[in-house]
């Protein structure tokens, strides 16, 4: 008589394991990219860090290294095509191939449409969707090329699902990244292997966000109000979707815009 269940064991006790794998990190120097970066390095991933500040991703490469992770830097400008492309060259110099990859790098500058240029709308636009395109485009190449399939995991924004005043660029941005990676999903999945699939938080905390966290002020209080969960969020709450999300604990999603956000769609 055959199994009653046809589920093995081995993959239960390794799906959420990327150990060895290769992942490629953008906005590696925010507060969300470099936590995702460690996580990476902390599960057996090889991580190459990436952004536009040299400085910083070194003094990131020598902490994570202290803790014995396996990885490297190289600065890119993810809008630029030529910049890409060399970062894409240097990781595979560096570790032979990408499995992984994770984008946390984005842009914003608030401003009601009738104060805001054409320019400053365009910039937001080219920061936190096109930059997403050039470098899914270019990475996908890659992964197509190793013939192995992939795992890509872009950070958009529930900001891509509700409107807000002065996000007339943020908003737009966010929601056509997150469109453009279910549409990618339908490119590069079935064919390929690669998955691709979005995050989406609310506020968490960081450099920029910091004033927000005083449980005093009015901005703190009004969003507790959409907050099921009970607070704000840390840049660690996103660690364990964006593992789920580039293992084979999730091989039959792509496509996917997922909630990461405490509940904030729900009120």
């Amino acid at each position: 008589m055959g199994k009653l269940v046809n589920l093995e064991k081995d993959y239960v006790d390794n799906m959420f394991s990327i150990e060895g794998k290769v992942a490629l990190v953008t906005g590696a120097t925010g507060a969300l990219g470099k936590t995702i970066a460690k996580a990476y390095g902390y599960a057996g991933a090889k991580v190459m860090l990436t952004g536009r500040n040299a400085k910083k991703l070194e003094a990131l490469v020598d902490e994570f290294k202290s803790e014995g992770i396996d990885c490297a830097y190289a600065t890119a400008d993810p809008a630029q095509v030529d910049q890409v492309e060399a970062l894409i060259k240097t990781t595979v110099d560096t570790y032979g191939e990408i499995n992984i990859l994770a984008i946390a790098h984005g842009y914003n500058k608030p401003q009601n449409i009738l104060d805001q240029s054409v320019e400053e709308w365009q910039y937001i636009m080219d920061a936190d969707c096109k930059s997403v395109y050039i470098v899914l485009k270019y990475v996908a190449h890659q992964m197509v090329a190793q013939g192995k399939g992939g795992a890509i995991v872009v950070v958009t924004s529930q900001r891509s699902k509700r409107g807000m005043a002065g996000y007339t660029g943020y908003c737009t941005s966010k929601g056509g990244a997150d469109l453009m990676i279910s549409s990618m999903a339908c490119d590069l999945t079935a064919k390929y292997g690669i998955r691709v699939n979005s995050i989406l938080p609310t506020v968490f905390r960081s450099e920029l966000t910091e004033w927000m966290f005083d449980p005093e002020s009015e901005v703190y209080k009004n969003f507790l109000k959409r907050q099921p969960i009970g607070r704000l969020g840390e840049p660690d709450d996103f660690v364990g979707m964006a593992i789920f999300l580039s293992s084979d604990a999730s091989k039959f999603m792509t496509g996917g815009n997922y909630d990461c956000s405490g509940g904030y769609l729900v009120c």
